[in-house]
């Protein structure tokens, strides 16, 4: 009996083996097969699809796609996943197949960068204007960008004028991700020059890059407005209100009070008060304590501050300088007979037995002509300063003038803006007349690099020589500015008194 149980047991287990092994073997049959069917209907459904029969056809629905949510954020963020969706089912819908061939579409979101910035825009005279602005650099060089102009009188929006127009790109070669663009504008007649008003439209167009027939289509935007009874015409043809007039390229930067200070001074008693004016543009370098500096000579009306700091939106060289030179002259333009451009860590110098006056009289012949430069050590100062260093200022402190040969060194410039049509930093290249650099001798210009932007006293190396080589470089001692030092002083405390004695570095 108990064999026979045992032997029956045995006989079920072998039975349950049987059965477990034949279902795996089942299951995989029946894996495989599926497999099998899956494949068949891929292969039916990819040489079908291009047919697009209608049992084929699809669609998606956009709203199971998104999601619900309480806050702003989430909703906006689901509307913009919603708009590119929308966008891309749309690309995906427009692409037309043939038996042989796929078509592609392309999807445009944004644009890389903005097809004119305008800065400002002026009138040059009864029949021109100027629209100084920024553009997309790439644009210019791959495509070419065009400008047209349109005067819409103030009491007759019917009678519309269309102008002539050519542009200027002065910064070539300098641009980043924007270039400098000054259109200029050209009307066959006199186009608001009786004082009726007007407005001045100009239409930008990408110039179809890369054969983007949409990028062609023009963006029309109002670049000036007259107001009937605004415009003087005897501005362009009276003599100007200044001899002399500064225009700044962009401050920037942890500037030094101190070294402001004693620019500006200097070349308010160089040009004349009364006949000079300074425009100093603010790219984030006029910060509180040079504010101060500059608020005497503001509130006399020597000086104009103008904050350009939102031009740091734009990539362009060296903050934006050209564009803010640019727009510099065109708005100075018949409010000067010279116009200087040169930074504030460099001072201009007229020989002696010659006023500024005189020798500006004697190069008006020239549209423009260049300053030679006279490079100073920042570092090195005289043996006999030491101790009292920290109460002098930096023109008279600093006397070591590079003397190093085989170099050439960067000239700055004045041109007369009436006959100018664009600036450069160190030249301009779009004027009407004649340039001469034959200057030396009779006008030169001290460059103290390095020491605007130290906040530090200058002097590392006190010397006690007339020639020497520091840091390889030979210098000579020049005490030509320092010698004029306390005139300087003495011009400052007479015109606004001793309200900035306490600057600091």
């Amino acid at each position: 009996m108990l064999k026979m149980a045992k032997e029956k047991k045995e006989e079920e287990k072998k039975s349950s083996s049987n059965n477990i092994m034949v279902g795996v073997i089942w299951n995989c049959a029946d894996i495989k097969f599926l497999m099998a069917t899956l494949l068949i209907f891929f292969l039916l459904a990819t040489l079908l699809i291009p047919f697009k029969p209608p049992f084929l056809s699809y669609s998606y629905s956009l709203s199971s796609l998104s999601c619900v949510s309480s806050s702003s954020n989430s909703s906006s963020s689901s509307s913009s996943l919603n708009r590119f969706l929308q966008n891309k089912t749309v690309e995906q819908q427009q692409e037309q197949q043939d038996s042989l061939v796929l078509k592609r579409s392309f999807a445009t979101v944004g644009s890389a960068a903005y097809l004119f910035i305008q800065m400002g825009a002026y009138r040059g005279g009864p029949t021109t204007f100027a629209v100084i602005g920024l553009s997309s650099k790439p644009l210019h060089v791959y495509s070419n960008p065009d400008y047209a102009c349109t005067w819409v009188p103030a009491d007759n929006a019917s009678a519309s004028v269309s102008g002539q127009t050519y542009k200027i790109l002065p910064d070539w070669g300098y641009g980043r991700v924007y270039t400098v663009v000054v259109v200029n504008c050209t009307f066959p007649s006199p186009v608001g020059a009786d004082g009726s008003g007007g407005r001045l439209f100009v239409t930008a167009t990408a110039g179809g890059g890369g054969g983007d027939a949409p990028a062609a289509v023009g963006e029309k935007f109002l670049a000036l407005e007259e107001a009937p009874g605004s415009v003087n015409m005897s501005l362009y043809s009276a003599p100007p209100k200044h001899d002399y007039l500064y225009c700044g390229s962009p401050l920037y930067g942890g500037l030094s009070p101190q070294r402001v200070r004693e620019w500006l001074a200097y070349h308010v008693k160089l040009f004349g008060e009364e006949r000079s004016h300074f425009v100093i543009h603010d790219a984030g370098g006029v910060h509180p304590e040079v504010r101060e500096v500059l608020r005497p000579w503001i509130e006399r009306g020597v000086v104009t501050l103008q904050d350009v700091r939102d031009q740091e939106r734009f990539d362009g060289y060296y903050h934006n300088q050209f564009l803010v030179v640019n727009d510099c002259l065109h708005r100075y333009r018949f409010t000067a007979r010279w116009i200087f451009y040169f930074d504030v860590d460099e001072f201009i110098y007229v020989e002696p037995g010659l006023t500024l006056g005189t020798f500006m009289d004697s190069m008006s012949k020239y549209t423009q002509f260049t300053i030679e430069q006279m490079p100073m050590s920042s570092k090195l100062c005289l043996k006999e300063d030491a101790g009292k260093n920290g109460r002098m200022w930096g023109m008279e402190k600093l006397v070591y003038r590079d003397v190093k040969r085989g170099i050439r060194r960067d000239r700055k410039y004045v041109i007369q803006p009436r006959n100018a049509f664009a600036a450069g930093v160190h030249l301009s290249q779009n004027f009407d007349g004649k340039t001469t650099h034959k200057t030396e001798g009779k006008i030169k210009y001290f460059h103290y690099h390095g020491t605007i932007a130290n906040r530090k006293e200058p002097c590392r190396e006190f010397v006690n020589a007339t020639e020497l080589t520091f840091e390889g470089t030979p210098y000579v001692r020049d005490d030509t500015l320092r010698k004029l030092a306390g005139s300087v002083k003495m011009f400052e405390a007479k015109k606004i008194g001793s309200v900035l004695r306490r600057t600091r570095q």
